[in-house]
């Protein structure tokens, strides 16, 4: 089927065989095929009525948001209905992966001062859920700091519940929790698993990501002596563990907005400030900003006095992003040959190109044995090739009611086991131009055969989603030891129209951080998911000064932006600012309030 109420990604997905879909990194990603039901996003307006006549389930989020599990039969049905406005499948999410307080001037702000120390503010982590039986997590008596937990990969047994208005996962509170805490010392089981008291807490932090993210924002220091106190160490926490996936082993990002959601409903209810902690990223989208991901935060943030701070991402020096302009000049290059390396055993491939919608491209592929496809003419829907051992799914989208861009799709599929490897070559060849400009992305490094890339990569443009939500505070890296500036962080700016908006807004510590993981061990991490719970305890300091003791009522979202971003210190190696690596500067939080 086609349909312009769907997403490209969505309609090509449709458009593909079941075979076709299994091969894909992609277009699998929210499909189940045992019940040929798909997880969607939809924009609504009015009500859900009759999309749940036809719908397996449907969750209702705020600003008329819905994520939807639909049978594949039912979607003509869908797109039919009035109130639904535009339709959207799940990414994949990826961690960002790669002496932080004093460096980002936060020592000052917990002293005798300011004494902040996050005391009435919500710190929300949305991530791989928490140690929750760390005292660092845990009150002077031994209670909990958590007042929710919500674990999205569990099913409900005897004696659990769903959290309300959410059809996946068990909720846990803070009741639930000390009632599973009838001795302060009593020894954990090896599987973190709380058996002694009254409750049995069945929640687990596998990877230890959460957890460390969770001690750097808002641990109290408790487990080492006050050490590894992080930053709004009296806050209070909302913890979500992103559910596990239908396949491929990562989550969603239906599972990310419904976590959103989540922790913004619940500080309205508790009537408290949040700051909110994302450090998960995927590499699909124009970055623009008009996803419906990013325009959900973005709407979102404008609900309650919340700050969601959101990782850049660690693809800056990658070499999965290139960009370039065509043009029709006769003394120019009218064709742009674009060359991506392939290493062996590569199981699949897709490619994104995206440009603007007023400029008018053909697109030949030449394989690394020489034979060319080609020129493709644009027609809408998915033309299909096979060169050797690789078959070639294509696909020409349209503008979004929300953007002006337009796709071009590529997936490289195996006919076997794996994809030709070796240089592809993709040439660009003009046929009506106004502007030119392209860009073109691959997914992320981690998902990748190591040497499969661009072999002209370009290090701007290299955020991930839903870094490039306008709204967010976005979060780059740096090392606190050199004051260098951390190569993997991703980079701005984002592209078409909302080249404007800048990203990252700031950078923190990035590079071999210390903190507190599973079990209480003390371990070095790097990457953006680690700068970014610096600026989310800050935000959480920010509106505890503001809010909480009577400052600033109105100290929450852009406002808070805005003063990070003036408190922010220069980086040596950088004369203009903002710019597309740090921003505004680096992280200093003392300057940040005002006088």
């Amino acid at each position: 089927m086609q349909s312009q109420k769907l997403e490209n990604l969505l309609n090509q997905a449709l458009n593909a065989t079941e075979s076709e879909r299994e091969r894909s990194q992609e277009l699998n990603v929210g499909y189940n095929p045992v019940d040929q039901v798909w997880e969607l996003i939809i924009k609504y307006s009015g009500n859900l009525e009759t999309v749940r006549q036809i719908s397996e389930r449907v969750t209702e989020l705020l600003n008329e948001y819905a994520i939807i599990h639909i049978r594949q039969s039912q979607i003509p049905d869908l797109v039919q209905i009035v109130e639904v406005e535009y339709v959207e499948k799940p990414k994949r999410l990826f961690f960002q992966v790669r002496n932080g307080k004093r460096v980002s001037c936060i020592n000052e702000v917990q002293d005798a001062r300011f004494s902040l120390t996050g005391q009435g503010v919500l710190v929300a982590v949305i991530d791989s859920g928490v140690d929750y039986t760390l005292p660092d997590f845990r009150n002077e008596d031994g209670t909990t700091r958590i007042r929710y937990l919500w674990d999205q990969s569990l099913k409900a047994v005897e004696g659990e519940h769903v959290p309300k208005g959410y059809g996946m996962g068990v909720e846990y509170t803070k009741e639930e929790i000390d009632a599973a805490f009838p001795d302060f010392y009593h020894v954990i089981t090896p599987k973190n698993i709380v058996t002694q008291g009254a409750i049995t807490i069945r929640t687990r932090d596998i990877s230890g990501h959460g957890t460390a993210v969770a001690a750097i924002a808002a641990g109290n220091g408790r487990g080492s002596g006050g050490v590894y106190a992080g930053v709004a160490p009296q806050s209070e926490l909302i913890v979500v563990k992103l559910g596990n996936p239908m396949s491929g082993g990562f989550p969603r990002t239906t599972e990310l907005m419904q976590g959103i959601d989540y922790v913004i409903r619940k500080a309205q209810e508790l009537r408290m400030p949040v700051a909110v902690n994302i450090s998960f990223g995927n590499t699909y989208g124009a970055r623009d900003g008009t996803s419906l991901l990013e325009r959900c935060i973005d709407d979102i943030s404008n609900i309650w006095k919340s700050c969601i701070c959101i990782g850049i991402g660690n693809e800056g020096a990658t070499a999965g992003h290139t960009s370039g302009r065509v043009s029709e000049n006769v003394r120019a290059n009218r064709e742009q040959e674009i060359e991506l390396a392939v290493q062996e055993k590569q199981p699949s491939l897709n490619v994104q190109i995206w440009k603007r919608y007023v400029d008018q491209i053909d697109i030949s592929i030449v394989s690394p044995t020489g034979t060319r496809i080609g020129p493709v003419k644009e027609q809408l829907g998915t033309q299909r090739f096979t060169v050797d051992a690789t078959e070639i799914l294509l696909y020409y989208g349209e503008p979004s009611p929300f953007s002006t861009n337009q796709e071009i799709y590529l997936d490289f599929l195996p006919r076997g086991s794996y994809i030709n490897s070796g240089v592809w070559k993709m040439v660009l060849t003009p046929k009506k131009i106004v502007d030119g400009h392209y860009e073109m992305w691959i997914p992320g490094e981690g998902t990748l055969n190591p040497g499969t890339g661009f072999l002209r990569p370009v290090s701007s443009t290299t955020l991930t989603n839903p870094a490039t939500a306008i709204r967010a505070i976005t979060v780059g890296a740096y090392d606190s030891l050199t004051f260098s500036y951390a190569d993997f962080s991703g980079r701005g700016p984002l592209t078409g129209e909302s080249a404007s908006a800048v990203k990252p807004d700031l950078v923190a510590p990035g590079v071999n951080v210390s903190t507190i993981s599973v079990g209480g061990s003390v371990m070095q991490f790097s990457g953006t998911s680690f700068s970014t719970p610096f600026v989310t305890g800050s935000a959480a300091l920010l509106m505890e000064w503001g809010i909480v003791r009577g400052n600033d009522s109105y100290l929450y979202g852009e406002k808070v932006k805005a003063y990070l971003r003036r408190g922010a210190k220069p980086m040596p190696g950088f004369e203009e600012y903002p710019n597309e690596a740090v921003g505004y500067g680096r992280l200093c939080l003392a300057e940040s309030i005002p006088d």
